[in-house]
């Protein structure tokens, strides 16, 4: 099975926060094949660029393919476009990108964010 990560679960992933990451959400990383949309990749940069990390991406993404095997999702972009077209439940086109990568893998997303857990049946988060 794979498991796909939200933009904050990779950046405390990197940082050594495992701490911030529930029991559940973490066995499923250890446990599965990890990926992320590559929206996570550029938000990740937009924050960098933004200075609200310290680090660019690929440093972040390099770290954690060695450590977990973390890979980017290639799914083609028109079919998950296809994916976002459906999800008017948010604005944010990060939310909507990284969420739809998801969902048009068939696959559970581990994130904090509420919304997305609300408005997505397979996001995964216990706290």
């Amino acid at each position: 099975m794979s498991v796909y990560l939200d933009t904050h679960v990779v950046a405390w992933l990197y940082a050594g926060r495992l701490d911030l990451i529930p029991q559940q959400a973490r066995r499923r990383i250890d446990g599965d094949e990890v990926l992320i949309s590559p929206m996570v990749a550029l938000e990740l940069e937009y924050l960098f660029e933004s200075g609200k990390v310290h680090d660019p991406a690929q440093p972040v993404l390099d770290a954690l393919a060695a450590a977990l095997g973390l890979r980017l999702c290639t799914l083609p972009f028109p079919r998950v476009a296809t994916a976002a077209r459906a999800m008017s439940w948010t604005r944010d086109p990060f939310d909507r990108l990284i969420t739809a990568h998801a969902a048009a893998a068939g696959s559970v997303l581990v994130t904090k964010d509420r919304t997305l857990r609300r408005h997505y049946p397979a996001a995964l988060w216990d706290a």
